[in-house]
């Protein structure tokens, strides 16, 4: 197990310590996006609160602040950290690589993504702010300057970040689809690579498809901004007393081409940290992954089906009855092989010799709020369904549950169990079960009761609860309660990064292989070759599984193999 990450270089090609950079990107991202929605959450509660250095929040502020929290969890962490600081920490490793396919192309979509970063964050300080039109910016108002604050400069600085992100996320996959296929090792087949690079295929096609649809869309609609055209401007509209100048385009397009990119996005967010559950399960049962080809069968099929069910975001724009009707089917049918995959989980801890790591409890949590966000899908699946809590609570409380908080815990169980390949030190187990148990209930806290509140009627991206609706006056606790456990969610996550600081040079050493796990990142050899199946657990006590860099059937693996941690280390 190489754990040396090796002195700082600004200009690296070294892709462990590029997702090094990946995860303090995330990192920053998250800070940000974290602090926002609790200036959201506070200002929903306590309308009249002056916040430091700013002042009270106008609507148009809370707009703007729900813009930008969206854009940077979306893009900035759960789409860079699962989809690329993970592959570049551990993708070459588990396939036997030296190296990324492409080196420098590597180098380049971080640098990329940076800028893309910095554009966006540049919104806040433009003429009239950040834009207001949401994560999804539709037409006619993003399209137009006139349309409120923050639309004029603050809209184009976040088409000009999203056109970036999506270059370098466009760069970045094509360099995993080219190493998964042409970098193997000797040895690597098809049928021996672990799920998560399967996962990491799947995301990476994914991502190449969808985001090349969104990069188109970004460029239309600065077009439309600047050019002259109107791709999704239609004729006559009015923005603010004013008659816009005339265009047959029409905002349909925008909402086709954006959730074209928009549904796929939540598989490129999700889609690793089911490969990663599905590996941490199986190490922390002692269990082999029953129906290995069926879980990949899955994953390609969640991949394929994925790019057709972007319809059931715009149930309510007026679209064909029957095209709604075969956008329900198709959002139904790909909760076939989602389930196919949670029932091969939960077989694989029945009768397991579950290990209570902080990484598996980390699983447990993503595979807790999969299902528990899941569940709620089909709902929105079913127009008729759809067009009562559409841009409900009930709507945020799914996707914060099964894309949101599912992909984070997937997240915080991927570094736990990694930290070992960065620093040679284990996180303090202690302090990991505290983050984890305090993040579970919290998270459950925060985003459960927004369930009640949509049903209720209560509406999103509103500043406060006011009007003649009233039923609003009781929803007032919920929120409050909201509020809270949203504080306790963001308080939880400073146990976390004391953990990370404290480990880098307090850890107890990790050895080799401390997780006694099968797949190759994990090999003591620089070289090695796949001579076995990726998850070959069972067997007796002392010798209950059998890396894939070892003959079967050969001595001991190395010298100084060491347990899994117990909960009290």
């Amino acid at each position: 197990m190489n754990t040396k990450v090796g002195r700082f270089q600004l200009f690296t090609t070294d892709h462990r310590r590029i997702a090094v950079r990946y995860l303090v990107l995330g990192l920053v991202a998250v800070v940000i996006g974290t602090l926002l929605s609790l200036v959201m959450r506070i200002h929903r509660v306590w309308p009249a609160v002056a916040f430091p250095f700013y002042g009270t929040l106008r609507p148009e502020d809370y707009l703007a602040v729900v813009t930008m929290h969206g854009t940077l969890m979306v893009f900035f962490v759960l789409t860079v950290v699962p989809q690329s600081a993970f592959p570049n920490l551990v993708l070459p490793g588990q396939i036997g690589a030296e190296q990324m396919a492409f080196p420098r192309l590597n180098a380049a979509a971080f640098w990329v993504t940076t800028a893309s970063l910095v554009v966006l964050l540049a919104a806040f300080f433009a003429p009239q702010g950040a834009p207001i039109s949401g994560w999804t910016s539709y037409p006619p108002l993003s399209a137009i300057a006139a349309a409120g604050p923050g639309q004029g400069t603050g809209m184009d600085l976040w088409l000009w970040s999203i056109a970036l992100f999506c270059l370098a996320a466009i760069a970045s996959s094509t360099n995993l689809l080219v190493t998964i296929v042409a970098c193997r090792c000797r040895g690597m087949s098809w049928g021996r690579l672990p799920l998560t690079v399967w996962s990491w295929l799947v995301s990476s096609a994914l991502t190449v498809l969808a985001f090349s649809v969104l990069l188109a869309a970004a460029a239309l609609l600065l077009a439309d901004r600047h050019l002259g055209t109107s791709y999704f401007l239609p004729s006559g509209e009015v923005v603010n007393g004013l008659v816009m100048r005339s265009g047959k385009g029409s905002p349909m397009l925008w909402l086709h081409l954006f959730w074209f990119f928009g549904h796929p996005e939540v598989y490129i967010s999700i889609l690793p940290g089911m490969g990663l559950a599905s590996s941490l399960l199986a190490n922390f049962t002692r269990r082999p992954v029953p129906g290995y080809r069926l879980m990949v069968g899955a994953t390609i099929l969640i991949g394929v089906l994925g790019l057709g069910v972007w319809g059931h975001h715009i149930f309510v724009s007026g679209m064909n009855p029957y095209a709604g009707t075969a956008f329900g089917l198709t959002t139904l049918a790909i909760a076939v092989p989602s389930s196919a995959e949670v029932l091969t989980w939960i077989g694989m801890l029945f009768r397991g010799r579950l290990q209570p790591t902080t990484p598996m409890l980390f699983a447990l949590g993503f595979l807790s709020f999969f299902i528990a966000g899941g569940l709620t899908g089909p709902i929105l699946a079913q127009p008729a369904l759809d067009s009562y809590l559409h841009n409900t609570f009930f709507v945020v409380a799914h996707f914060h549950l099964v894309m949101a908080m599912a992909g984070v815990f997937s997240v915080f169980a991927g570094i736990y169990y990694w930290y070992p390949l960065l620093t040679g030190r284990r996180m303090n187990e202690r302090l990991g079960q505290v983050h984890f148990w305090v993040s579970l209930v919290a998270a459950y806290g925060t985003f459960f009761p927004m369930h009640l509140a949509g049903l209720a009627g209560e509406p999103r991206h509103y500043a406060q609860l006011s009007g003649p609706v009233a039923s609003f006056a009781n929803l007032i606790p919920v929120e409050r309660g909201i509020t809270f456990s949203a504080l306790l969610l963001a308080t939880a996550q400073i146990v976390f990064l004391i953990n990370v600081a404290w480990s880098a040079r307090r850890g107890s050493p990790a050895g080799e292989n401390p997780w006694r796990a099968t797949t190759l990142e994990w090999s003591p050899f620089p070289h090695p070759i796949a001579r076995g199946q990726a998850y070959s657990y069972g067997g007796s006590a002392e010798r209950d599984f059998s890396p894939q860099w070892q003959e079967t059937g050969a001595g001991p693996v190395f010298e100084g193999l060491k347990k899994a941690p117990s909960p009290s280390d």
